[in-house]
């Protein structure tokens, strides 16, 4: 479900955006989250599936493609400009979905529709969690991907 209101969306205090920020816009993420096998860090003979980046399409309300979303994590609008930024906090999402989560924006590149963007919320994540299958020592380094959609939430002062 997008929001297409001006209103911030309702969410939990974790990812909630600090007070002075302002709605920008909504654009939904889809595509693969990939995973890889990999030894877990101080914990001898223990594996997991490590998240290693997303590729995702960023669409409109129209549904129309106007950008992607990649590692970084860095979302890149059609008009030239970019924007990355950094994890400050994630609140569960139903289970079998990847976390919400607050993005605190880099200052972004270009002119365009991400200038000024301040902070980014993940929000109503479908999919994306870690694969099932096992992650072992003879599994070691392989990659698996996932799909997964989210609404991004662009804000900006």
């Amino acid at each position: 479900m997008r929001r297409h209101s001006t209103a911030a969306p309702d969410v939990p205090a974790a990812v909630a955006v600090p007070s002075g920020n302002k709605l920008s816009m909504t654009l939904n993420g889809a595509g693969l989250l990939t995973y890889e096998c990999r030894a877990k860090a101080g914990a001898a003979d223990t594996f997991e599936w490590a998240f290693a980046g997303p590729n995702a399409k960023l669409t409109d309300k129209g549904g129309a493609v106007v950008g992607k979303y990649y590692g970084g994590p860095t979302w890149e609008h059609s008009d030239g400009s970019k924007v990355t930024g950094k994890q400050l906090a994630v609140s569960p999402s139903p289970a079998g979905n990847i976390p919400m989560q607050l993005v605190q924006a880099i200052p972004a590149t270009g002119s365009g529709a991400f200038s000024g963007v301040t902070y980014i919320q993940r929000l109503n994540t479908k999919g994306g969690v870690a694969p099932a299958e096992p992650c072992n020592a003879s599994t070691s380094g392989a990659k698996k991907t996932v799909n997964y959609s989210a609404d991004y939430v662009f804000y900006k002062k």
